[in-house]
């Protein structure tokens, strides 16, 4: 029984790291708005989302963040 136990716990460490980053958002920080790509969702203070998607991989999201009027460089 101890063994099935054991066994349970390490197959759900090896995957549980595997399954943290499912989401990603596009953040931009508040300070210098400056935007990146997070598997953290923004706190709405010193990081703030930009758009209201979550993204399945981090492509999607980097894409997106390309594409945001809001991370776009300054023109000068």
């Amino acid at each position: 029984m101890k063994k099935y136990i054991l066994t349970a716990a390490l197959v759900a460490g090896f995957a549980m790291p595997a399954m943290a980053a499912s989401e990603y958002y596009v953040a931009q920080s508040a300070k210098d708005k400056k935007c990146e790509v997070t598997s953290k969702k923004p706190d709405g203070k010193k990081w703030v989302e930009v758009g209201t998607s979550t993204y399945k991989t981090k492509a999607d999201a980097t894409k997106a963040l390309k594409a945001a009027p809001e991370c776009a460089p300054a023109k000068k």
